[in-house]
């Protein structure tokens, strides 16, 4: 397994660990994004234990275990942040930058080398080598604490479990016809995306910004087009309804 890039500029590159139709549906099918600078890289939404290896041997064919100096997790739940004591172990000079309302969640890490700095509510930014990438509040989409990753430069929306397929028909990288993958996202969206209130503060706020990529947690991505088609589709979308 290795990473495949998704953009790649002077100053940085986005890429993603190849997937393959062996890790479809399985607890492996979790979306791996990595950003590489020269001086700085960073890995975001870590994921579980079952994709440590693969994706650390993958960085490895990137850059040094010291150039590794940011570590993002968009939510608490263990698909995604389970790694962590790993990486912790891992990586010799790195700062987790986490919610900080999941601050007693990380606690239970008990980390030795990452400096966790906590997100407040608002958002923020993180520097990495001068790139500028905003945190993005996403809360209760679907997490209570929750930030999407938002580089102005690649406009690249990393969107944790927003546009998420946890289930996929294939392993091709891009939603290639929006109409047919709406059966792989319609019920994770009702039933995981507990408010219509915050999907409209979202959908808002996203669509002033200028997206090329739209990167989820889990399933293909999105790109030009299908982008708009999704954000459309989300918008009119009934959540928090799968049950009564």
């Amino acid at each position: 397994m290795k990473l495949t890039e998704l953009h790649k500029a002077k100053t940085h590159s986005w890429l993603i660990l190849e997937r393959n139709d062996e890790m479809l549906n399985t607890l492996g099918s979790v979306n791996q994004y990595f950003i590489h600078s020269q001086y700085e890289s960073m890995i975001m939404d870590p994921g579980g234990i079952e994709l440590f290896s693969p994706m650390l041997a993958a960085i490895l064919q990137q850059t040094e275990l010291d150039k590794l100096t940011a570590v993002f997790a968009s939510h608490q739940d263990p698909d995604i942040i389970s790694t962590l004591g790993l990486w912790d172990k891992a990586v010799p000079n790195a700062t987790l930058y986490a919610p900080a309302l999941w601050d007693r969640f990380i606690d239970h890490f008990d980390l030795d080398n990452l400096n966790y700095e906590g997100i407040n509510d608002d958002g923020g930014e993180i520097q990495l080598s001068g790139v500028r990438l905003r945190l993005l509040p996403a809360h209760y989409l679907h997490s209570a604490g929750n930030f999407h990753l938002y580089d102005p430069a690649a406009k690249i929306l990393m969107s944790a479990n927003v546009g998420s397929a946890i289930k996929s028909e294939s392993s091709t990288q891009f939603v290639e016809d929006f109409a047919q993958h709406i059966k792989h996202i319609e019920q994770f969206h009702r039933r995981w995306m507990p408010s219509n209130k915050a999907k409209e503060n979202w959908i808002a706020r996203v669509k002033e910004l200028d997206i090329d990529i739209l990167a989820p947690n889990h399933g293909k991505l999105y790109k030009g087009d299908q982008v708009h088609e999704f954000l459309d589709w989300f918008a009119k979308l009934d959540v928090g309804s799968a049950v009564r």
